[in-house]
């Protein structure tokens, strides 16, 4: 077994610099959207998502794939956003137990209406302190950050995905063989 890589000085202080600014930073700009619109920063995320898309709309599985969240935790937050007339809930055509979160007009005037005041709290606690080169190299570390882990996750899903067939193929091999899959010596 490898010993492990202590981070040193300037790595540990990166790491835990960044942490600290990511949830004090999270939690600043989440108060002020809050106070500013009423709306929760999950809320912003869907119908900023929403109002992107061509036709105001995206299949839930997307959505939640987008989001990094389960569809059955954003299934619950949609739910909620409906009961506040924010989004409209339909069916897919191609897939009945699929659904289709849909901006309704007045989800698209909350995102208009908060959209300005979101982007000036993240100037204020963000961008504006940094320099141009400043913000240069962050967007560099977010590339770099960012396309490992998508690699990282399409390797790990490919490898999921190929388990699961070789063992679906097992498990019908088994059928062929006439056996509960046990062997000898069951009995």
């Amino acid at each position: 077994m490898t010993a492990p890589r202590w981070l040193g000085g300037t790595e540990m202080s990166a790491w835990l610099g960044y942490r600290r600014m990511r949830l004090l930073l999270d939690a600043q700009i989440a108060r002020d959207l809050s106070a500013d619109s009423g709306l929760s920063m999950p809320d912003y995320d869907v119908l900023s998502a929403l109002s992107g898309s061509a036709d105001h709309r995206w299949r839930l599985r997307d959505l939640a794939a987008r989001m990094l969240w389960s569809k059955s935790r954003l299934s619950r937050h949609i739910s909620r956003m409906e009961e506040r007339g924010l989004v409209t809930r339909e069916g897919c055509e191609d897939d009945a137990r699929g659904s289709v979160v849909v901006l309704t007009d007045q989800g698209m005037r909350a995102i208009v209406t908060a959209a300005p005041e979101h982007v000036e709290s993240v100037r204020r606690h963000f961008v504006d302190l940094l320099t141009p080169e400043q913000l240069a190299v962050l967007a560099q570390v977010a590339d770099t950050v960012v396309s490992h882990l998508a690699e990282q996750s399409s390797a790990e899903q490919s490898s999921a995905e190929q388990s699961s067939a070789e063992q679906s193929s097992a498990d019908k091999d088994g059928d062929r063989a006439g056996g509960d899959g046990g062997g000898a010596g069951r009995g």
